[in-house]
């Protein structure tokens, strides 16, 4: 007699609304898959069969726990596909983490680092570890482009400084692509053939980000009708592309429908197609990203394990 397959094992953050919720009900359709979700608050609206646990990505504590429940949900079955797609637009200099860390750096960046580093002992050999990154960590408007790692003001953000607003939100998407790229590079990692892919979702329509002031939506609404259409004409990868369509690609690139070819680990959306740039320069400097896997890790309070150091090239 046939054994059964085993269960496919799906965990996602930023799965409950806009692209994500499309990706969640596209994974979810799937025979023989349980979806684990993390959200903030209760009530939340997810498809039938998905298990939602408590995630407050702004508490490193949360995170903590988050993965010490799923751990214990779990038992011995293995994670397949680990999709960290939650994010914020940017935050100002008094918004701040449980811990005092910069909101959009904390959120974006620190929680999902922490998460990976915290997850990947459960990850199944072939599995794939999917971190939502964007075209804006180089953006075509190079003033508020991270010119280098200004860790620091990231971390405790100054008014004016690169660690405030939408330059907050190009530092951390930048972060997601290195901690991306420096996954990639673990020994154990590719030793256990897990594939590790950085997804942009191109200029997506709707606006994301968690508790938006209605002054943010109103911005936001205004760059995507009058800015983006015009950076478009000569920026191909800033063309506005649905939630819908989006979520159906992250989807697929999660379930290996879409996957970059060896060597590479972006996938980017341009007119709605998946494509396979390179990073930023910056974003693809080795040295860079050891320092902030190094510095990410002491923000965090993990040890930095010799074992799960990113091997030079």
């Amino acid at each position: 007699m046939d054994q059964a397959r085993p269960q496919r094992v799906v965990v996602m953050t930023g799965a409950t609304s806009e692209l994500g919720a499309h990706a969640l009900r596209q994974i979810v359709a799937l025979a023989n898959t349980r979806v684990f979700v993390g959200a903030r608050g209760s009530g939340r609206a997810v498809p039938n069969g998905v298990e939602v646990l408590p995630l407050e990505l702004a508490s490193l504590a949360s995170v903590r726990e988050f993965a010490d429940a799923l751990t214990r949900r779990l038992g011995d079955t293995r994670i397949n596909i680990l999709v960290l797609n939650a994010g914020i637009h940017g935050s100002d200099a008094k918004q701040r983490s449980a811990e005092g860390y910069g909101l959009a750096f904390a959120v974006n960046h620190l929680a999902h680092y922490l998460l990976a580093r915290l997850l990947l002992p459960n990850m199944a050999d072939h599995g794939r570890l999917v971190i939502t990154s964007s075209n804006m960590h180089n953006p075509p408007l190079k003033r508020i482009a991270p010119q280098t790692l200004d860790l620091q003001e990231w971390a405790h953000p100054t008014p004016n400084g690169s660690g405030v607003g939408i330059r907050s939100y190009t530092a951390s998407k930048l972060c997601n692509m290195m901690t991306a790229l420096s996954f990639a590079r673990l020994d154990e990692v590719n030793a256990r053939h897990i594939k590790v892919i950085a997804f942009n979702p191109g200029l997506t329509g709707g606006v994301g980000g968690r508790d938006a002031s209605a002054l943010q939506r109103a911005l936001v609404k205004l760059l995507t009708r009058t800015v983006f259409p015009v950076i478009g004409m000569f920026r191909p990868e800033f063309v506005m592309n649905t939630p819908e369509h989006s979520g159906n690609m992250l989807a697929n690139v999660a379930l290996g429908a879409i996957s970059p070819p060896p060597g590479r680990i972006y996938v980017s959306l341009v007119k709605g197609e998946p494509t396979f740039p390179d990073p930023s320069e910056l974003a693809r400097n080795e040295e860079a990203q050891d320092r902030l896997w190094r510095e990410s890790a002491a923000l965090v309070g993990i040890d930095r394990q010799p074992s799960m150091m990113p091997t030079l090239g």
